[in-house]
């Protein structure tokens, strides 16, 4: 039988955004998908305007679709964009601009569907982290950074609204080949002290991506945690995976010489 319930997807124009709202669209879910640029409705998937960095539009966003659906279920926030550079290289504007966009766009949208999921004391939210919110990568710092404050945040909410009625998980994908990598952003300050590490790093990054799995096993986690009853808080999706686990139990001075290997930061 079809699900049935009402479901927003941020970042539903392609990659796990695009994946996940085809999937649960298939699976007989309600599903709207966001994008920057207003859609037609694509394959099953109902298409809303969102600019993330908005709180106007985040708003008029869901308000749009408690109009045409009357309830919104499930929050699945995919939205977000990479930003290259090492630390000293990024402006404080530019993380700012990246935290809006990776951070403070997942906390937007929960505080425009809570109200709703509130009344109802129901819903379910997901958040998309990364494994990089654990194990950031060098010179793509603020990534990881924003990702471990979403992690942060799920957990703390979690505990908040449970006793309403609301579901939170967090999924942390590995790397998986998707248009992540092509379409992020440029520090615009390079230090030329780092530019051979920071070569190093990208290069490898760029393999891992090359390298990466199917972005569907991410769809169908995504998939796999809403139609879970009782979901956990955090699920780790990828290869990448077996670092979070060995960061438990193995001491950093072992872990450190691993992942400075990893990225070919020493040549």
């Amino acid at each position: 039988m079809p699900d049935g319930r009402v479901v927003l997807v941020t970042g539903a124009s392609s990659g796990f955004g695009q994946l996940t709202a085809s999937m649960l669209s298939a699976r007989g879910f309600r599903v709207f998908g966001t994008s920057r640029r207003p859609l037609d409705n694509q394959g099953g998937v109902e298409t809303l305007q969102l600019e993330i960095t908005s709180n106007e539009s985040a708003s008029n966003c869901v308000a749009e679709l408690l109009e045409r659906a009357g309830r919104i279920d499930v929050l699945v926030n995919n939205a977000g964009q990479v930003l290259t550079g090492g630390i000293e290289e990024t402006s404080i504007e530019e993380a700012k601009a990246h935290f809006d966009s990776n951070f403070f766009g997942a906390v937007r949208m929960v505080n425009a569907v809570l109200p709703d999921m509130r009344k109802r004391r129901s819903g379910q939210i997901v958040n998309v982290a990364s494994v990089s919110g654990t194990f950031p990568v060098p010179f793509e710092g603020y990534y990881g950074i924003a990702k471990a404050a979403l992690m942060a945040y799920s957990d703390v909410l979690r505990q908040e609204v449970k006793a309403l009625g609301i579901k939170v998980s967090v999924i942390e994908p590995g790397f998986f080949k998707t248009q992540l990598a092509s379409k992020r952003l440029q520090a615009a300050n390079k230090i030329s002290d780092y530019d051979d590490e920071r070569r190093r790093a990208q290069e490898a990054l760029e393999g891992y991506f090359n390298e990466g799995g199917d972005p569907g096993k991410v769809a169908e986690a995504i998939t796999k945690i809403i139609e879970n009853p009782s979901p956990k808080l955090h699920y780790v999706v990828g290869k990448e995976g077996v670092y979070v686990s060995l960061k438990r139990i193995m001491p950093a001075s072992v872990m450190e010489p691993q992942l400075r290997k990893h990225w070919h930061l020493d040549g």
